[in-house]
């Protein structure tokens, strides 16, 4: 249980942590002479007392590490109290919890990024968070994911974002707001010109809200990154992927798109392919987790000889096999010089394909990062990775692999590195906003002027919450 530090009140044997010491110097006069806001710690125990709120020791343990922050002068905090932290004694957040937080946060001017995810707001939570995105105008980042947020919690979110015009990035990530939910979102970035990245990843959204979202994005041409991931689709017809297809022909704003477990095959990836033709925005691709097998990839190398604005493109967790891998090195070797980094990880590809593509980081000098694990590895696939990063053609950052000698043989192990590591969790231990783990994020950051990237612990945000700790969650894996 974390206690606050030594108060004038008097002691009783089942009180609340006391409130702390008044500063003897003001955080105001630190912060350039602003109004002064008191202490947040200070304010959120005499919140809890005045409304008859159980104190959660692990807000006011946050707040207190947020309150020194402050004192020494820095501004621009992202507060981050994730419910899945393992190095210290956490009670996860309610919606009544939140309801106190909010309060404390309206009109504070320090803090511009609000980190709850892992947390119990439901829908109770959800409606406060509305009500802080209507009354605190200097947050722009806020991460709810996996939340028990459902479709009506959603909605008053959604709305809240009709009039906002501050928040850049909205991660919503794991909540299920469903089809519901999906169209309240869709409709609300017909109004909101002022959002640049929002995250519905595995929402349960419907194929009317996927739809609704292509529609509106092409005409909404302010929004720089979205995930649609893991939709509840129905059918073979690939309806999803040429909805989006058809936006992106339209629209062309739009740097990220997210489209893993959208049940994606050969005709789905034509279909993109042959937007892909018309658009000169997109720079991140993210088909992970589909069925493209190789015929897709004659499509997506064909593309390639002609697009030079794609610089990501995640192919993880698809069947595209040797013949995929040639048809993609044989692009990249002779045509393709936009293409930064490639993910084929477990894709049933053997040693010669991975052999061909290890040709191209050789050949092509801008393809820098390639992640290869879950293929199947022979010795020459060994020797030639182990010979690009020895002379210096692949950093070792920049791969997922590390080569090592036993008797005399190369092998190749796995490392912590990818696009998007961390997009569920991150490392108890350790450094969590390291860029070789996040690649994706950081060779195509999708927002701009606010150093938001797919979250602000893999960036480059001060980011408080776990006092001078790494970010630590629980490896969660969905």
């Amino acid at each position: 249980m974390w206690r606050g530090r030594e108060g004038t009140s008097p002691a009783r044997s089942s009180a609340p942590p006391r409130v702390p010491t008044p500063s003897p110097r003001p955080a105001w006069e630190l912060a350039g002479g602003r109004e002064p806001i008191g202490s947040l710690q200070e304010h959120y125990y005499n919140l809890c007392k005045e409304k008859s709120k159980k104190i959660n020791p692990f807000i006011l343990h946050i707040l207190q590490g947020v309150d020194e922050e402050i004192e020494q002068g820095l501004e621009g905090i992202t507060l981050n109290v994730a419910g899945n932290n393992h190095l210290i004694p956490v009670e996860r957040i309610t919606g009544d919890d939140f309801w106190i937080l909010s309060k404390v946060l309206e009109k504070n001017p320090y803090i511009n990024g609000l980190d709850v995810r892992y947390n119990r707001l439901r829908d109770v939570g959800a409606y406060y968070a509305a009500k802080l995105l209507q009354k605190q105008y200097n947050l722009i980042y806020l991460n709810l994911m996996f939340n028990d947020i459902g479709p009506e919690g959603g909605d008053l979110i959604a709305k809240a974002l009709y009039k906002n015009v501050t928040l850049k990035y909205l991660r919503m990530t794991g909540n299920k707001i469903e089809n519901e939910g999906g169209m309240s979102f869709a409709a609300m970035l017909q109004i909101n010109s002022y959002l640049e990245k929002l995250d519905l990843g595995d929402c349960d959204l419907g194929m009317q809200s996927v739809i609704a979202f292509a529609t509106v994005l092409t005409q909404n041409q302010k929004i720089k990154g979205i995930n649609l991931n893991r939709p509840i689709l129905y059918g073979e017809q690939e309806e999803s992927t040429v909805h989006l297809s058809h936006m992106l022909k339209e629209n062309h704003c739009l740097v990220e798109l997210h489209m893993s477990k959208h049940d994606m095959r050969n005709g789905g990836i034509k279909q993109l392919c042959g937007a892909l033709y018309l658009n000169n925005s997109l720079r991140y691709l993210d088909v992970s987790c589909n069925k493209i097998t190789r015929d897709g990839m004659v499509f997506l190398a064909d593309v390639l000889k002609s697009n030079t604005t794609l610089e990501v493109i995640d192919l993880s967790f698809n069947r595209i096999e040797t013949a995929g891998a040639k048809y993609l090195s044989e692009t990249l070797t002779s045509h393709n010089r936009s293409l930064k980094a490639l993910s084929v990880v477990s894709n049933s590809i053997e040693g010669e394909g991975l052999v061909a593509l290890s040709q191209s980081v050789k050949t092509n000098l801008t393809l820098s990062n390639i992640y290869i694990w879950g293929n199947t590895f022979d010795e020459a696939t060994c020797v030639a990775y182990s010979e690009l990063i020895q002379m210096g053609y692949l950093k070792p950052d920049n791969t997922d692999v590390e080569p090592y000698v036993v008797d005399g043989h190369v092998y190749l192990a796995e490392v912590s590195n990818g696009l998007k590591r961390h997009y569920y969790w991150t490392p108890t231990y350790g450094q969590a906003c390291i860029h070789s783990a996040n690649a994706g994020f950081n060779l195509v950051p999708a927002t701009s002027k606010t150093g938001v990237q797919e979250d602000p612990s893999l960036g480059n945000w001060r980011m408080f919450g776990f006092v001078s700790q790494p970010t630590a969650n629980e490896n969660v894996v969905v």
